[in-house]
């Protein structure tokens, strides 16, 4: 399997497409104005603790207040088992973030401080030794755990949790590093205690280094940046922290903008489409609510082969790979509802979890499946910590209020004459003007008219109407004369 990171920069944004085989799989969009804040480190004040919900507020400087819940506090500092012993308003805090504001809620904070690099990640407040679980072979687990006790022991230094990419790295490499970030950790210290509460202390790096620096492996063969200036500045970034991925960085000056090459644009509108067509005719339908997200299979124009049962195991199969791969490609995140069509076999259902499984394998994002349910639905959840591609590309429709839906023109014919019953016997007025949209106003004149001569006989009122290009469909006003 073939990958590639395509890099493209603009002044307003970076954005970067993880391409496999050809195929967009991932995207990730950094926009100047909405930078992501996962993995800043704050110097906060707290503004209100939360006994009821064992958590406090935290104001670090952004609009609004940032969530600190106490299972995410650094166990040297829980003085007990109660938020109040450990926090109170005003008291200065060191935190950080590891999960972005999301909808209409604030940042998700941590004081479990940690420093991620190539191979390793620092935790200061701890003495973890941890490996990562995608490292299988357990001689190498062995020896990675060994190397950074010996460390531990010789530098009287916090936890390390060794990442996928040091898989195999010497242990020079290794040590190099972990001196490394204890040095930086010193640095911010330093920082901490000269700036000021509500206030950002260290930031990590941008979009394009990021990128490198966590999703960077062997199988990458080749990065292409699209800007002469993040060119160079990742250059300089991977030789000192990722120097064997030098040779693959290019920097692209073609004619035609780089996500032309794969089509990306055309994939990120596919994206933010709610029904997804499958090869086979079949479909999917996601469905994105703040509380979670679901995913509905259908079999479509897909008529199948010899039976029934055949075509539906067919169809979920092909749906899991599809599905993932939008998982991944739209961002979702938090509790993910799929629901397969109905199949009668247990071993089909063990089939397609066992598929669903093995390409949840390649997400970055940690994620957790459940079995199938009497209902044919399967649970599973996956790790969130930014806004979904839709929610960063758009905005609540201004007419539907994001309901998806809008009242027809008859049911608003009919708000109106309800408003009209209701204003004329409030005031005992004999003249109205009705302000609604063009499409509204041409109804009550025409379908309704005959409706409307009555009203005005019943009320003894004269109505007039104005049609207002501006008003949507749901938009009325009733004016009094």
């Amino acid at each position: 399997m073939s990958e590639e990171i395509l890099i493209n920069v603009t002044p307003p944004e970076t954005r970067v497409a993880l391409i496999e085989n050809g195929i967009l799989q991932e995207l990730v969009i950094e926009r100047v104005l909405q930078r992501g804040l996962v993995g800043n480190i704050y110097k906060g004040e707290v503004c209100r603790v939360l006994p009821g919900m064992q958590a406090a507020f935290v104001d670090i400087g952004l609009p609004k207040a940032a969530f600190l819940h106490f299972s995410d506090f650094n166990v040297k500092e829980k003085d007990s088992q109660n938020i109040e012993a450990s926090l109170h308003e005003k008291q200065v805090v060191v935190v950080q973030v590891i999960k972005d504001p999301l909808g209409s809620k604030g940042a998700r904070l941590t004081t479990d401080i940690s420093i991620p690099s190539r191979f390793q990640v620092y935790m200061p407040y701890s003495k973890t030794a941890g490996i990562s679980q995608r490292i299988e072979c357990s001689q190498e687990r062995q020896r990675l755990k060994a190397c950074i006790i010996a460390f531990q022991k010789k530098n009287d230094c916090g936890g390390f949790i060794t990442r996928t990419a040091a898989e195999y790295i010497e242990e020079t490499t290794l040590l190099s590093e972990m001196r490394f970030l204890i040095q930086l950790w010193e640095s911010i210290k330093l920082k901490i205690e000269a700036a000021a509460p509500k206030s950002l202390v260290h930031q990590d790096f941008p979009l394009s280094e990021r990128i490198l620096r966590d999703l960077h492996h062997e199988k990458i063969q080749r990065i292409r940046i699209d800007s002469r200036e993040t060119y160079q500045r990742v250059i300089e970034f991977s030789k000192i922290f990722v120097p064997e991925i030098v040779p693959v960085i290019e920097h692209y000056s073609g004619e035609c903008p780089v996500f032309d090459i794969y089509n990306v644009e055309g994939e990120i509108k596919k994206a933010l489409d709610r029904k997804v067509p499958l090869k086979s005719g079949g479909y999917l339908v996601f469905d994105q609510t703040e509380a979670m997200t679901t995913i509905d299979v259908n079999t479509g124009g897909y008529v199948g082969g010899r039976n029934l049962e055949e075509t539906i195991f067919k169809t979920n199969l092909e749906a899991s790979q599809t599905l993932t791969r939008q998982l991944r490609l739209r961002n979702l995140g938090g509790i993910i509802i799929i629901d397969f069509i109905d199949m009668k076999s247990d071993l089909h259902k063990e089939q397609v979890l066992e598929a669903l499984g093995r390409y949840l394998a390649k997400d970055h994002a940690k994620t957790h499946i459940t079995t199938v349910s009497e209902l044919g639905l399967v649970e599973m959840t996956r790790k969130r910590t930014r806004e979904s591609l839709e929610h960063i590309l758009c905005e609540p429709c201004c007419v539907c209020e994001g309901r998806g839906v809008l009242k027809t023109v008859e049911s608003i014919c009919l708000e109106i004459f309800r408003e009209v019953i209701r204003e004329v016997r409030q005031y005992k007025v004999h003249k109205l003007l009705v302000l609604a949209s063009n499409e509204v106003v041409e109804a009550l004149l025409d379908e309704a008219a005959d409706m409307l001569s009555e009203l005005e006989v019943f009320l003894k009122v004269q109505i007039k109407f104005r049609a207002e290009r501006e008003y949507t469909q749901e938009q009325y006003d009733v004016v009094l004369l």
